[in-house]
């Protein structure tokens, strides 16, 4: 049984073959340990600009409403307000 090819995505078109091959290379060479460590850095990364963005939409908002505000988007409102309850209005536009 072989190995299944690395997918690509196809309207990705910035990386040539030789380089997608390289890449797929490494990522199958790589433990599952730092695989899982890197897409850990991505989701920290992710969350750090959505709350350096909703900080821009909400300047006044304290903390705990952005982290609130956060929550709408990573779960979504619905199951948001389920899990920390209705969210109030944040400070200040």
């Amino acid at each position: 049984m072989g190995v299944k090819p690395f997918a690509r995505i196809p309207s990705v078109n910035d990386t040539s073959d030789a380089a997608a091959e390289v890449q797929a290379q490494v990522l199958r060479a790589m433990p599952a340990s730092r695989k899982v460590a890197l897409v850990e850095d991505a989701n920290r990364t992710g969350r750090r600009l959505a709350l350096a963005g909703i900080g821009l939409r909400f300047p006044n908002a304290s903390q705990e409403e952005r982290l609130r505000l956060l929550m709408d988007i990573v779960l979504g409102a619905d199951l948001a307000e389920r899990v920390y309850g209705p969210r109030t209005p944040p400070s200040g536009r």
